[in-house]
């Protein structure tokens, strides 16, 4: 069965892909992050997952698309929506693309992180399978984070210190007096 991977960053793929397969999936994964700001972050992960993906012989589409402001526009005056939001463009847009390329399942790479809201993740995922007509493959991922991580060091892969909006990366450096 195939399975359309959206994927957030390399490091956080190599887990999920794993597991996936394991379960009898043929994933091809789905690069499509316009929350990764700023513009030079976003292409270092996209470039990063590029050149994993050739040397695991990984197949990635990649939609180069830096949808940064339209990113924002949903998110700036919804704060307190903004992750579900979030979440909600990108699964709806791999739901999409599941559907248009002929592949039935999707899932995300999102799964993996212990920072991801889990709930949220897997009604929006169910949300966006039902209005594309495809499946969302949901699995509690997080006992793989480490694991990934330390894979992912040992391979020399980047490895990003924030999930990539600008938002996480205020709650993650900047500490207010």
């Amino acid at each position: 069965m195939d399975l359309l991977l959206h994927i957030c960053c390399a490091p956080c793929s190599i887990f999920s892909w794993e597991y996936f397969s394991g379960l009898g999936y043929s994933p091809r994964g789905y690069f499509f992050n316009p929350n990764i700001h700023p513009y030079r972050e976003f292409v270092r992960r996209m470039e990063t997952l590029r050149d994993f993906g050739r040397r695991e012989n990984r197949p990635v589409i990649f939609n180069e698309d830096y949808l940064l402001e339209d990113f924002l526009s949903m998110a700036i005056d919804h704060e307190s929506n903004r992750c579900h939001n979030c979440y909600r463009m990108r699964l709806l847009e791999t739901a999409r693309k599941a559907r248009e390329a002929g592949i039935g399942h999707f899932s995300t790479t999102l799964l993996i992180s212990p920072y991801q809201k889990h709930v949220l993740l897997k009604s929006v995922g169910e949300e966006a399978a039902q209005r594309h007509g495809v499946n969302f493959v949901y699995a509690d991922l997080r006992s793989g984070f480490r694991e990934s991580m330390e894979q992912a060091r040992k391979k020399e892969i980047y490895r990003q210190g924030y999930c990539g909006c600008i938002f996480s990366e205020k709650e993650r450096y900047h500490r207010p007096k």
